[in-house]
């Protein structure tokens, strides 16, 4: 099975309330967007119109590989989008900043391919059991991206107090799936860390004004510096280790409730979750009202078995509820408790009438429709109806299979033929080359859920003091003349006078095009206000 193959084919459109207010400060729009993630969108937009952070609000984050619609609002000013991947539709005005309470539920539509005609009568029976049963409310691979992109979970840099391992995760170690400016400014600051005068040659790096500013002003106060992030984004890096200690939490739970037989896991980004497939009514009672905290050092327990679980799942991470804290930015970055429902229920579940995939010759496809409540993950719902065949590629797999086609791509624009991919490490940490045409590694086994099984945080999380891998086809005397970071960030080598690169063709041009743009933007909107805004 697949699913996610065209945007069309995931689609979510939130029910919404807000009070409308004639005169309210913050302007409401539905922002419909494709291809680009919540963070993304909203980067667009703050760029395009010169707003500042914090400017606009939303009620929640909205999967990047799809096509999705959900509120935002913008304060004290009027935007418009209209472009083929983001467009914005003028609802009204508020007086309140938008939050999660304003959604009622998200209505979800997912195209399932490649499926066989066998796969019908297992997919029924796995909708009963849904409808029946719930399904496990945990967070799924899309909160994992930092995973996925080789960058860990920041949050534990952070805990340790160091803010120096969770700046350089942040801005110097691209991932080797992003072709894309911002990947060619890490890469820049992974070979020249510890110069912060040295010049970007990439317009990307506009996205870091404020952190390099103040690395530049204080060279040694990471903590300063990290601090200058975008406050959502830095909230998002705690909250992605809470959703993994929930995760891993819950299926410790799963398995202190329930029989082994009565368990079936799933591999995702973060290593494998475990679903029920039965429950006695008792059980099920207890499952339905049963919750799970997000766990911060002001913690609590009433039942004896999440309590267990909890002390298991941070005795793992060799924490405890105390640790959850950030030395030096108490105030800034911390940990808040909140009660998650263990089980979400799809509400209004539609199988549709399978059709001829278009996309994969002698498959079927089939439509699958159903509502959740805010924060719940269709993704989720989706694997476990099609259990029974889905299976999800590692973190380091997808890496894997992913090198092969990225060498084509560089080759057909332009890149030397001789390049072999990018350097990978061995056991003994020398670096060697990845093979020019690599294949995905293959399914594997699905993993064993007992309790003594190497946590996927281990595989993946970076050492603290692992050195960066360095680029490829360099020559002796270029590696000689990049700074390392070695086993301490700290520790940077003597800087030699560096040759500062010559700007790209037409780059000063860019920018003053990209000014008058906004200000033709800003001049049309102000046209435009008296006549569409005024009530």
């Amino acid at each position: 099975m697949r699913i996610k193959q065209k945007p069309e084919d995931f689609s979510v459109k939130e029910s919404y309330r807000f009070d409308e207010v004639a005169s309210g400060r913050f302007r409401v729009y539905l922002m419909d967007k494709q291809k680009l993630s919540t963070f993304d969108a909203v980067a667009r937009l703050r760029d395009a119109f010169g707003l500042k952070p914090g400017s606009i609000s939303y009620c929640g984050l909205k999967d990047k590989q799809g096509r999705t619609e959900q509120l935002i609002a913008v304060d004290g000013a009027d935007v418009d989008m209209q472009e083929p991947d983001l467009r914005l539709k003028y609802l009204g005005r508020t007086n309140k900043a938008l939050s999660s309470a304003n959604i009622t539920s998200n209505r979800f539509s997912v195209t399932v391919r490649a499926l066989e005609e066998s796969s019908l009568g297992p997919l029924n029976v796995a909708a009963a059991e849904v409808n029946r049963l719930g399904v496990i409310n945990y967070f799924d691979s899309q909160r994992f991206g930092s995973l996925k992109h080789g960058q860990g979970f920041i949050a534990k840099d952070l805990i340790r107090g160091d803010f120096e391992a969770a700046l350089h995760n942040y801005l110097a170690k691209p991932s080797e799936l992003d072709r894309s400016e911002d990947a060619k400014v890490k890469a820049f600051w992974r070979d020249n860390w510890g110069q912060w005068d040295s010049r970007v040659p990439f317009e990307g790096t506009k996205k870091y004004h404020r952190v390099l500013r103040s690395l530049r002003e204080e060279p040694k106060d990471f903590a300063r510096a990290f601090l200058q992030i975008d406050a959502d984004y830095r909230a998002m890096q705690l909250f992605t280790y809470q959703s993994y200690l929930w995760n891993e939490g819950v299926r410790r739970y799963l398995q202190l409730l329930l029989p082994r037989e009565s368990l079936f896991p799933m591999r995702y980004q973060a290593g494998s979750l475990l679903f029920h497939k039965d429950a006695d009514p008792e059980t099920l009672r207890v499952l339905r009202d049963a919750t799970f905290p997000l766990l911060a050092p002001n913690s609590t327990f009433k039942d004896p078995k999440v309590e267990d679980a909890v002390r298991w799942v941070l005795g793992r991470e060799k924490l405890k509820l105390s640790d959850l804290v950030v030395p030096g930015a108490e105030r800034m970055l911390f940990f808040k408790h909140e009660e998650r429902p263990v089980l979400s229920f799809p509400h209004k579940l539609v199988i549709g009438r399978t059709q001829s995939d278009e996309l994969n010759r002698d498959n079927i496809k089939v439509n699958v429709a159903f509502t959740l409540p805010p924060g719940a993950y269709a993704t989720l719902v989706v694997k476990r109806l099609f259990h029974f065949e889905y299976a999800e590629d590692t973190a380091e797999e997808i890496r894997a299979s992913q090198r092969a086609h990225l060498v084509e791509q560089e080759q057909a624009e332009g890149a030397p033929s001789s390049r072999r991919g990018p350097p990978v490490r061995d056991e003994r940490g020398t670096g060697r080359r990845a093979p020019a045409a690599r294949g995905a590694t293959g399914r594997r086994a699905e993993a064993s859920f007992d309790e003594e099984r190497p946590r996927a945080s281990d595989r993946r999380a970076p050492a603290r003091g692992e050195a960066p891998s360095r680029p490829s086809r360099r020559s002796a005397a270029e590696v000689s003349e990049t700074p390392t970071r070695g086993r301490s960030l700290a520790q940077q080598a003597e800087p030699k006078p560096k040759v500062e690169p010559a700007a790209p063709l037409g780059f000063r041009e860019k920018q003053r095009q990209r000014k008058a743009a906004r200000e033709v933007a800003r001049a049309e909107t102000a046209a435009k206000r008296p006549k569409s805004r005024k009530k």
